[in-house]
């Protein structure tokens, strides 16, 4: 295999984890009060897969809305990064959105999806190759929201673009979104630029029912982490006593997401025994929904500002260009 289309997994920087580490997140998130599961977990190979799925559902306006944006921003956006990038995206799934972003962009040098799912990097990197033939592919295996040390390209890059589309930041609380910012300002450097995905708050009906589409598919995507659990960790979670719950929360802008128990019941893992009430919940995800001034805000903390901007409250959605602030 030639190294610009090896899966680059450096140890020490962002290594997608492994059993021990995922054993201790879940015992120590079971153990707590309320209950979690982190969320990062729910990206198995089937995982991803049904995720992909989701974004195809007729409720689930992000994606669409996201790529309608990107069809009729992309030359602007495509002038404001400029020539010879080192394109990074943060959690590439398909790569949808990419090929059109790599198709616009003025001849960028390479390009490094990083997924901690490996099944989901090797399918965007056999969807993409042929597509961009004469683009360095350096993926990366790693868990973004961790430091990140990035394979080189074959020749210096004039900059790096951070492009992390899908508003997958508002899976994240207030203060680890600025963490993950802070670490991608680091990753673009003084010349560098990223392009965040960002939904915006909206009616709330429209929201909730994007994470409870009619054909379950949502439904299917959280209880398949109780799967990997059983499947990987030797838990004995019935995936019929649990069911999905994603409720948005109107005083905190954000949707979330739960496992409810649907009765009394008990659950073994790793020699530990955890009880369940009947309707008891395990916290699964948060999705915030943002305003732009709080956006900012949050970019501030992280040493970025908002540079450049496109889609608002007409179209519910947001891509915004962010740089390092000056100093």
């Amino acid at each position: 295999m030639s190294p610009l289309l090896a899966s680059w997994d450096e140890a020490g920087y962002g290594v997608p984890p492994a059993e021990g580490s995922m054993l201790e997140d879940v015992l120590a998130g079971l153990s707590a009060s309320p209950r979690r599961l982190p969320t990062k977990y729910l990206y198995d190979a089937r995982g991803s897969a049904l995720f992909e799925s989701i974004t195809r559902q007729p409720e689930y306006y992000l994606t669409r809305t996201e790529l309608a944006l990107l069809d009729a921003h992309l030359p602007a956006i495509a002038d404001a990064v400029g020539p010879d990038v080192h394109v990074v995206e943060y959690g590439s799934g398909s790569g949808r959105k990419t090929e059109r972003l790599l198709a616009a962009l003025h001849a960028p040098l390479a390009y490094t999806p990083v997924e901690i799912s490996q099944a989901a990097l090797d399918a965007c990197v056999a969807r993409l190759r042929p597509r961009f033939p004469r683009l360095a592919m350096l993926p990366l295996r790693a868990d973004f929201s961790r430091p990140l040390q990035l394979p080189r390209p074959p020749r210096p890059p004039a900059r790096t673009l951070v492009f992390f589309p899908g508003s997958t930041l508002g899976n994240f609380t207030d203060d680890d979104a600025v963490a993950l910012l802070a670490a991608m300002a680091a990753t673009i450097g003084d010349h560098g630029c990223a392009l965040v995905g960002i939904d915006l708050v909206k009616d709330a009906a429209v929201i909730e029912a994007a994470y409870n589409d009619a054909a379950g598919v949502t439904a299917a995507f959280t209880l398949n982490l109780l799967a990997r659990l059983n499947r990987e960790l030797g838990a004995d979670f019935d995936l019929s006593g649990f069911a999905h719950r994603a409720r948005y929360v109107a005083a905190r802008e954000r949707v979330e997401t739960s496992l409810v128990s649907l009765r009394e019941q008990r659950v073994h893992l790793a020699g530990q025994v955890f009880g369940f009430a009947r309707d008891e919940a395990i916290h699964v995800e948060y999705s915030h929904k943002y305003r732009d001034e709080r956006f900012a805000a949050l970019a501030r903390r992280a040493g970025l500002e908002v540079v450049d901007g496109w889609g608002g409250h007409a179209e519910g959605f947001g891509l915004r260009l962010l740089r390092r602030s000056a100093r």
